[in-house]
């Protein structure tokens, strides 16, 4: 079939054919620019995950060193608490004060026995003869001073052994 085309024809085709190649290149320029935007959010998106993978990475490290410090810190306190014990049963059967040596009036030292207290003050310079009895001087006044204490019961507390004699306050009878 033969189908004659005018000029006028001619001159809407190609005015279609611009305004398609126009259309196509507005089209063609917002691909790439959705495409670009596109890439732009992928690299975004593959920052981030690569930093939250290393902060895992260093959180995990962080956590591990805090579980072994913990379980370092859990070893020494069972530890601690078989030594407590031990020397809970150690001290229930023990009769007896314990003396407690005190240096200018500070706590020093305790012991088991006077024997022991006055054996070491000897490694300090005292001589192991030379106690006397408590006077009214401030403890710290006197050099070595040894007091005996005994166990206070189930409150775990002590107690003087020996008090010393009550003298009634202001002459009271």
């Amino acid at each position: 079939m033969i189908r004659i085309v005018t000029a006028a024809r001619m001159e809407r085709l190609e005015v279609d054919a611009r305004s398609s190649r126009e259309h196509a290149r507005q089209a063609s320029a917002a691909a790439t620019e959705a495409f670009g935007e596109h890439v732009r959010e992928l690299y975004a998106a593959t920052d981030r995950a690569e930093r939250a993978e290393t902060t895992t990475s260093e959180v995990g490290r962080l956590l591990a060193a805090a579980v072994a410090e913990l379980s370092a810190a859990q070893q020494e306190l069972l530890l601690k608490d078989i030594e407590i014990r031990r020397l809970r049963e150690e001290q229930a059967g023990q009769s007896g004060p314990l003396f407690l040596l005190l240096h200018y009036g500070e706590p020093h030292t305790i012991y088991r026995s006077r024997a022991d207290a006055y054996a070491d003050t000897a490694t300090h310079g005292a001589p192991a003869d030379g106690w006397v009895p408590s006077d009214e001087r401030p403890a710290r006044e006197i050099t070595w001073r040894l007091e005996a204490f005994t166990p206070e019961g189930p409150s775990g507390g002590f107690r003087r052994a020996f008090q010393p004699a009550g003298e009634p306050v202001g002459g009271a009878a």
